[in-house]
């Protein structure tokens, strides 16, 4: 009886712990967005890239990691998107930056 009381408590902590984790990254989904929606003269910092390895590796040589700040430069259609990392300016294709998750 006492193990299965035990057992019990353990399944609601964990229960408990699983709630709080996905709380916390639902919070984090709403508070993020593609870099392709941020508009011109906004300031953003990068929360997470979706994309294969070519890619991640390629955005990483340029600088583009998390927690990197970005200011967007010009996100007109059909205009180049620039951008501005670390004092350097740099144009991506739109689905680069469909792959850039910021905050």
């Amino acid at each position: 009886m006492n193990s299965k009381n035990s057992v019990e408590k353990e399944v609601r902590v964990v229960n408990e712990y699983e709630g709080k984790i996905g709380r916390l990254i639902a919070m984090e989904q709403k508070q993020t967005r593609l870099l392709s929606t941020v508009r011109d003269g906004e300031t953003v910092k990068i929360a997470r890239i979706e994309a294969g390895r070519g890619l991640n590796s390629r955005l990483a040589s340029m600088g583009l990691v998390p927690n990197v700040q970005i200011k967007v430069v010009n996100n007109t259609h059909p205009g180049p998107f620039v951008i501005i990392v670390k004092g350097s300016k740099m144009m991506l294709g739109r689905g680069m930056a469909h792959k850039i998750i910021v905050k």
